[in-house]
């Protein structure tokens, strides 16, 4: 499999340059050069497939022969040891529950997968060491510090904006150490991923061999797709088409879920969530793509205004704007609506809603109403209601018991930088 930049200015590369490049050099996000369906049979016999099998076959196109099978096979067990559940909210609306990885978010798939298929790549070769760079609004942090703590040969980085994750999520990219360094910056989401993609562009970086981890990295961003294969081996049994909801930042997440649908999985139609930071909702109205400055919210990790991997979804859709509008549709909720749907969910469901996925029920409930089916609604939980302790408990009135993974990291010291400009990042990474 080769990627190709999606500047179209720049060579095509295989999968492991694309993981170890991160961003191509003209500045385009690679996309796979090609993208074959699955056969019917596979979806036809996918409720007698384990986890395992069907991530294997869903990925391995897009590895090619770069990493042998049996150690890919091993590479996806590893990613996806723990549970993806489906749980019923209400009749005929399901929640997709993305937290039940190590650090409790939906990142943790893509995380673990870039780390194993980097650390088989270092294994191969006396390379030299490599720099994960990574931005972070919230949750991407604590899963890249997880998935590539201690990792051999590879040193992570990870801007995040100062004062604008919750202290869960701070802790959790700011207390491991060793090889994982933790820098705020003074600013918001879309400076700390505008000063990553400046330094891949860096020649006097060159030296220190930067990669990302951010969902503008293949392997980063692929993986993601496995959990939608999961949801439609759970759900097929009823028979129903389905409607999905992701709540959506840099858009990396609801992207890999079209990349599975480009691959044969039957999903009717894409709703993208977004918070206050609405440039896509806005884009699909008037055609006119805008990004304002980005706008602080409590569902923090999708505080960003320029999503990235929205032009992997173009692509997706031939760059058409009608055929874009025909599967895919975006609404945007402000902090009041998300706070109220939380409690209402709460008193009817007794179902604790982040607010991620509080923006996430929200989509899925308004398109459902503007275009009624009976198609079955899912939308995905993609943090523990745990990682936004103060939102949650002030709004719902209730005290969250605190899973024994975050109570053990809760009382170490943080350990950060703090920079302002994107020379003061150069000179980190130079030293």
């Amino acid at each position: 499999m080769l990627y190709k930049s999606l500047n179209h200015n720049a060579p095509k590369v295989s999968f492991e340059e694309a993981v170890v490049k991160g961003l191509a050099p003209d500045r385009g996000l690679y996309f796979p050069e090609s993208i074959n369906p699955l056969p019917s049979l596979f979806f036809e016999q996918i409720e007698n497939l384990s986890n395992e099998e069907i991530a294997y076959e869903a990925v391995k196109q897009f590895v090619g022969d770069e990493i042998p099978a049996d150690e890919l096979k091993k590479i996806v067990k590893e990613t996806i040891a723990f549970d993806f559940p489906v749980v019923e909210v209400e009749k005929g609306i399901y929640s997709l529950e993305l937290y039940h990885g190590p650090t409790l978010a939906f990142k943790d798939v893509g995380a673990r997968f870039m780390a194993r298929c980097l650390g088989y790549f270092n294994s191969q070769k006396a390379t030299q060491d490599v720099t994960v760079l990574v931005a972070t609004s919230g949750d991407t942090g604590g899963a890249v510090a997880d998935g590539f703590y201690n990792v051999k040969g590879v040193e992570v980085v990870i801007l995040y904006p100062k004062g604008k994750v919750s202290e869960i999520q701070e802790k959790q990219l700011t207390t491991l150490g060793n090889n994982i360094r933790a820098i705020e910056v003074n600013g918001v989401f879309d400076d700390c991923q505008d000063m990553v993609k400046k330094a891949f562009l860096d020649d006097e970086l060159k030296t220190v061999n930067l990669t990302s981890a951010n969902s503008i990295n293949v392997a980063r961003w692929l993986p993601q797709m496995f959990y939608y294969f999961f949801t439609y081996k759970t759900l097929k049994s009823l028979g129903k088409e389905l409607i999905i909801s992701v709540p959506s930042g840099n858009f990396g997440n609801i992207c890999a879920g079209i990349i599975a649908s480009k691959l044969g999985l039957p999903i009717k139609h894409f709703v993208a969530s977004t918070n206050l930071n609405d440039t896509v909702p806005r884009f699909l109205n008037t055609g006119d793509y805008q990004p304002n400055p980005s706008i602080a919210t409590i569902s923090n990790a999708m505080d960003v205004s320029n999503p990235s991997n929205f032009i992997r979804i173009q692509e997706l859709f031939n760059n058409d704007f009608s055929d874009l509008k025909s599967g895919f549709t975006s609404f945007s909720f402000n902090d009041e609506e998300t706070r109220k749907i939380m409690l209402q969910v709460y008193q009817q469901d007794q179902y604790v809603l982040d607010p991620h996925g509080a923006v996430g029920y929200l989509g899925l409930k308004k398109y459902l109403s503007e275009n009624p089916s009976e198609s079955i609604g899912v939308f995905l939980e993609t943090a523990h209601p745990i990682k936004f302790l103060d939102v949650v408990e002030q709004v719902l009135n209730i005290q969250l018991e605190i899973p024994s993974n975050i109570q053990s990291i809760m009382h170490k010291e943080k350990k950060s930088a703090e920079i302002s400009t994107y020379t003061e990042l150069k000179s980190f990474l130079l030293q």
